[in-house]
């Protein structure tokens, strides 16, 4: 085990670092007031305080299940189990997978990648195209493996987002080999141009849909889910129990009040979607303008950036740029090897247009 780069960054910053590290929100955005108005709600009965159930708080779950609904993928709130963000409910799948082969992305989350090590998952990685991950080296590995872990929508890091055809096919591949498919879907609601439809609608059965509520709402409040077959979910139990009888309540309680009104969210949503486009598209152009070099592709949604610097190894390049005081992620950590590699990780959600300006032309001095 290694400690998460993004983490440590975060422990070393100061309020005078410039950061592209963290897939952190944009704070101002943040709907303060009407999660302020519904923890008063929820406050005036004190019973919201005691124990709840493992699975989550049953109204709440409801509601989630209803997104799921209207999607045209059906589901109940007992398909719902919540948890402390979208990283225990990986945690908790992985614990009772533990011992087994993985299919994963190359690149993909470190996140997942440190939960997979933990529990002693063996880890082949598979190369991502411009379209999704290599269908055919994704077929061989799954073969052995039988169980996946994909992020299709705005992966991170690369914000690669799945074709149609690709999410079929994959799809086709784990039904007949019938395995199983760990969807990961922090970025899916945070997308330019349109919703793609995820890959565990076409596998209801044969797979784990991880939501959370970190990267629309607030990361603070903690609460994520799986949404999988009653099947799937019950042998989960035992391990959620063992690790926190259940997630955290107050903020569960506090959700479910703020989605009661549902055109309340859907208008947040659309803010989210516009204010971040707003925010990749100056970051592109700054990136174009101070930073030319840089070869990337825009993304469609989601909060990075991922490209490529010739000749350049990201790894020193970030040793020199945190004492510049500006911090990105070095490719390095979205593998598991340790080869040096001249790719970069850029988060566009949180800094200013002044900071975008000003980080960008530091790098762009120490690439000189």
């Amino acid at each position: 085990m290694k400690r998460s780069f993004i983490r440590e960054i975060l422990e070393h910053t100061t309020s005078e670092t410039i950061s592209f590290a963290g897939g952190l929100p944009m704070a101002s955005l943040f709907p303060h007031e009407a999660l302020q108005d519904s923890a008063n709600r929820v406050l005036r009965d004190a019973n919201i305080l005691q124990y709840s159930r493992s699975t989550g708080y049953e109204p709440f779950k409801e509601k989630i299940a209803n997104f799921y609904n209207q999607e045209g993928f059906k589901t109940s709130a007992e398909n719902i189990m919540i948890t402390s963000g979208s990283q225990q409910a990986l945690d908790i799948i992985c614990r009772y997978h533990s011992n087994k082969d993985i299919t994963i992305e190359s690149p993909s989350y470190l996140g997942a990648m440190n939960i997979f090590r933990m529990n002693s998952l063996e880890q082949e990685a598979i190369k991502l195209e411009k379209l999704g991950i290599a269908l055919e080296d994704f077929t061989k590995s799954f073969k052995k493996s039988r169980l996946a872990y994909l992020i299709p929508d705005f992966q991170n890091p690369t914000g690669i987002s799945y074709s149609k055809n690709k999410r079929e096919e994959i799809a086709k591949i784990i039904q007949k080999e019938e395995g199983l498919l760990i969807e990961d879907a922090p970025y899916s609601k945070l997308y330019f141009e349109k919703e793609n439809q995820s890959i565990s609608s076409l596998l209801p059965y044969q797979s784990y849909h991880l939501g959370t509520f970190s990267k629309t709402l607030a990361p603070a409040l903690r609460i994520g889910w799986i949404r999988a077959d009653k099947t799937l979910l019950e042998p989960l139990i035992a391990y959620k129990e063992a690790m926190d009888l259940h997630t955290n309540g107050l903020s569960q309680a506090i959700l479910d009040d703020y989605l009661s009104n549902q055109k309340q969210y859907m208008e947040h949503l659309i803010l989210l979607r516009e204010k971040y486009k707003q925010k990749m598209e100056f970051f592109t152009q700054s990136l174009d303008e101070i930073l030319p070099m840089f070869d990337y592709k825009k993304p469609k949604g989601g909060m990075f950036i991922y490209g490529s610097l010739p000749h350049i190894d990201s790894s020193k390049l970030i040793e020199k740029a945190i004492k510049s005081g500006v911090v990105f992620v070095p490719a390095v950590e979205f593998y598991n090897s340790d080869e040096p590699t001249n790719e970069i990780r850029f988060n566009f959600s949180l800094a200013s247009e002044k900071e975008v300006v000003l980080g960008l032309k530091k790098i762009a001095k120490l690439v000189k």
